[in-house]
């Protein structure tokens, strides 16, 4: 086949653009997914975590109200005395014992008037000004507010979870009224601080799990479609060689059916005056003979005829369709009878021949006739491939559906140029030949519905193999043995 035919076959390549698109739109998808599933569980968390804080913060407002407020307002007139020792310890005590079971970091209480933390469970913060900021005056003004602390930068988020997180929740210090829903003035502002440290490493290893799963899924995914895609391919490319090879081989048999029928009309129309040729030819050495023995100018005519007539006769066979007269018959006694033919040729040359036949070679259905001149075309073939004698090898082999004959030899082999023209009609090497012998061979074998192939040996010379499909068989005793 053309190389340029086989290039113009070639399906588009779709395997390399399926490969890295699906790739960067897994690795695309994967991340897309994994940063919203993170978003919304942090989202949940600080919802959840500032109504923790907000429910802490009721129940804070109320014990201190209770318990430090009203009592310390008796006593010293005021709540606020940041360096009364006794009254920072009762407001840790009511503290401390409201929030041990909460899950809360530190606690930090605003004053009203001066944005001054008059307590803290870090005391070092006691008495610093101004680090409410706007959360603290929302608080003031009635509003509870959450802010999302982070030591380390956004976009380190979408990779991995920071070190330290912190939810700092502002409410405002009430005081209550007993027995009315009615909210009292803001005394102060709460400060609560939750560390969610934790939780954000739980989401980012959650987020890890569904980045690896998602990986995994999508690569198998990604592997089974690209399995799919390159056999489709392959389907593809391959149908696309047998419309050409289907094309190639209608076109051959267009072009052979016209030769065919012109070398059918040639030969008819060259048969006719060729027999009254022979015939005259025939007469002419009969009267000839008589008068001058040494005359052979007539039996030149007569050969040169008959050959010709050959010659129109494998024309003739080649151009009409094998018309097969099929019989049971044994392959192994058509070869017995091709070597009987060819015995005294072979002695006298001094070929060697060697035949292994299998036990039992079976009978079929087939045309005798036409196998013992496909076979003794072969056989004259490889003894005019050596001309100063040789070794021809033949092996018959039967299996449960066919029949293979193999027929080898060790001459010089043929040539790889003339091995792909060896089945083309009218091509010949020889001086003398009409080049229709192995077409004709092939149009018999392929007529019994089987098939011939001619290849070089490894070693040396030239082997060709014919398979007959079995139909209809019946055990037969050896028709031959070895020699």
């Amino acid at each position: 086949m053309d190389p340029q035919d086989v290039e113009r076959i070639k399906p588009f390549k779709l395997v390399k653009y399926f490969t890295f698109t699906s790739l960067i739109v897994i690795l695309v998808g994967t991340l897309a997914l994994s940063i919203v599933i993170a978003h919304k569980a942090e989202t949940v968390l600080i919802k959840r975590s500032e109504e923790y804080a907000l429910l802490m913060a009721e129940n804070l407002n109320h014990q201190v109200f209770l318990q430090f407020v009203i009592p310390a307002a008796l006593q010293f007139g005021q709540v606020i005395q940041l360096r009364n020792k006794a009254l920072f310890d009762r407001l840790d005590r009511v503290v401390r014992n409201t929030l041990h079971s909460f899950s809360v970091e530190t606690v930090n209480i605003y004053d009203r008037k001066n944005n001054v933390i008059f307590y803290s469970f870090d005391k070092t913060l006691l008495g610093k000004e101004g680090l409410g900021g706007i959360d603290y005056q929302q608080a003031l003004k009635g509003k509870s507010t959450s802010r999302l602390v982070r030591r380390e930068g956004f976009w380190s988020t979408l990779v991995c979870a920071p070190k330290e997180s912190e939810l700092r929740t502002y409410v405002p210090l009430r005081a209550e009224k007993p027995l009315s829903n009615i909210e009292g003035p803001i005394l102060g502002v709460f400060e609560i601080v939750q560390d969610l440290s934790s939780e954000y490493q739980t989401i980012a290893h959650f987020k890890y799990s569904v980045m690896a799963t998602s990986v995994l899924i999508m690569g198998v995914l990604f592997m089974v479609l690209r399995y799919i895609v390159k056999r489709g391919e392959k389907i593809i490319e391959k149908r696309a060689v047998e419309r050409l090879l289907l094309r190639e081989k209608l076109n051959q048999a267009e072009r052979l059916a016209s030769l065919g029928e012109m070398v059918a009309s040639v030969s008819h129309e060259i048969r006719n005056p060729l027999g009254i040729i022979s015939s005259t030819a025939e007469l002419l050495k009969a009267k000839t003979t008589r008068q001058d023995p040494n005359d052979t100018l007539a039996d030149v005519i007569v050969q040169e005829a008959k050959r010709l007539n050959t010659i129109v006769t494998d024309f003739l066979d080649f151009a009409r369709p094998p018309s097969l007269n099929l019989i049971s018959c044994n392959v192994g006694r058509i070869l017995e009878q091709n070597l009987e033919f060819l015995a005294p040729e072979i002695r006298q040359k001094g070929f060697e021949i060697r035949k292994r036949f299998a036990t039992h070679v079976p009978d079929m259905q087939a045309d005798a006739g036409l196998l013992y001149r496909a076979f003794l075309n072969i056989l004259m073939n490889a003894m005019q491939a050596m001309p100063d004698g040789g070794t021809i090898a033949i092996e018959v082999a039967a299996g449960t559906d066919s029949l293979s004959c193999e027929f080898a030899d060790n001459g010089p082999g043929i040539p790889e140029e003339t091995l792909k023209k060896i089945w083309d009609p009218f091509f010949t090497t020889k001086e003398k030949g009409s080049g229709l012998g192995l077409p004709i061979v092939k149009k018999i074998i392929e007529g019994h519905g089987g098939t011939v192939v001619i290849a070089n040996r490894e070693e040396k010379g030239t082997k060709v193999i014919v398979t007959l499909p079995l139909s209809d068989t019946a055990p037969a005793e050896n028709s031959s043995g070895r020699t």
